[in-house]
């Protein structure tokens, strides 16, 4: 990883202001439907693509096509967030509890910094109740998504990423996450299979090649769908 950490650390941990979303930015808890919280990083933001493009405002998209009232989601989210530095965020930005549904999706950058998974576990755990307390105390309004593989990217290949070990740490992330999601009782959905599987299609990536495009995103919305309707109605 010698040669993929300089742009690795631009492109995953240092990021400006513009790729923050605070959570007056895209929508407001007035108004009629259900209110939807976005929790995560660059993959939740969407890093690269329009906003109509990024994964949770999609899946409004699709919710609203299936008859049910879905407000454009609120998100909370930035580039280079691990787990600590998120929990920190929401802290600060004190979003309203009951929300209609919560998604979290998190753990990238605590995998590329080494952090290990017995560092991640509590904060994952933590955030987790967290997203919980935002959704009135109901798990069953609460979605958490895998971790994408970005081994597998375009990106990571150009710069000699080892591809194996990569991807045998995040399954170790997204197994940790998805044992607390079912201690919580709260819904867990694999979109790793579907990243892992557009390693050979530059369509699914942004231009950089190491974050996704909005057609790829559509596929993880797409998952999610089946998963959270049952939920709203």
């Amino acid at each position: 990883m010698v040669f993929l950490r300089p742009l690795l650390v631009s492109l995953l941990l240092f990021c400006g202001n513009s790729c923050a979303v605070p959570p007056s930015a895209t929508t407001s808890m007035a108004g009629p439907g259900v209110s939807f919280l976005a929790l995560g990083d660059s993959y939740t933001i969407g890093e690269g693509v329009a906003e109509a493009a990024r994964w949770p405002v999609q899946l409004a998209a699709l919710a609203r096509q299936q008859g049910v009232a879905m407000q454009q989601p609120t998100i909370i989210a930035r580039t280079g967030w691990t787990t600590a530095e998120l929990q920190d965020a929401t802290a600060e930005a004190r979003p309203a509890p009951a929300y209609g549904l919560v998604s979290l999706l998190i753990g990238v950058n605590n995998q590329y910094r080494g952090q290990g998974v017995g560092r991640y576990r509590p904060e994952f755990r933590a955030l987790l109740h967290q997203a919980i307390g935002f959704a009135g105390g109901r798990p069953g309004r609460v979605v958490v998504l895998s971790i994408p593989d970005w081994g597998q990217s375009p990106f990571g290949r150009r710069q000699g990423a080892d591809p194996a070990a990569t991807g045998a740490e995040i399954d170790q992330f997204n197994a940790v996450a998805q044992d607390e999601c079912r201690q919580a009782h709260v819904a867990y959905v694999n979109i790793t299979t579907l990243t892992r599987a557009a390693t050979t299609d530059r369509d699914q990536f942004t231009r950089n090649g190491l974050h996704y495009s909005g057609a790829q995103m559509r596929q993880w919305a797409g998952r999610v769908l089946p998963v959270v309707l049952p939920m709203l109605r």
